[in-house]
């Protein structure tokens, strides 16, 4: 069985013996993500839809580390700091990112942990090339 854990040198990683992504066998997590740039500079302060595009394309190179790729995810959650004002901003976000792909998601409305940061969003996903769909389709 493969188990892999991927870290990408993220601010709390190292302090909360956590990884980015872990692999094992088939499932794949990622860790709540956030719009924080390499720099440590917060990706477009008080936007939730230009952070959720940023957080996406995160999860999706921090997927490829592990083997998989969008198509693989399965669930992804959303964290907001404002539900209302934000809400409509994330579920545009995720249409645009997961049409055709369709994982189930949920959000909740949470304290983030800068100011500006408006959403954060975890992913799971299971690799299987091989089944098909049985409805729905």
């Amino acid at each position: 069985m493969i188990i892999e854990t991927v870290k990408t040198g993220g601010r709390f990683e190292e302090i909360g013996a956590y990884a980015r992504v872990k692999r094992v066998g088939p499932f794949v997590y990622v860790a709540g993500t956030t719009a924080v740039e390499p720099s440590g500079r917060l990706h477009a302060p008080g936007d939730t839809y230009a952070q959720a595009i940023f957080i996406f394309k995160r999860i999706e190179e921090a997927l490829a580390e592990a083997g998989a790729g969008l198509h693989h995810v399965v669930r992804t959650r959303a964290f907001l700091t404002d539900m209302a004002a934000g809400g409509g901003a994330f579920v545009r976000a995720h249409g645009e990112v997961f049409r055709g792909i369709d994982p189930v998601t949920s959000g909740v409305e949470a304290g983030l942990t800068m100011p500006g940061m408006m959403i954060e969003i975890e992913a799971d996903a299971l690799i299987t090339d091989g089944l098909k769909p049985v409805f729905g389709e």
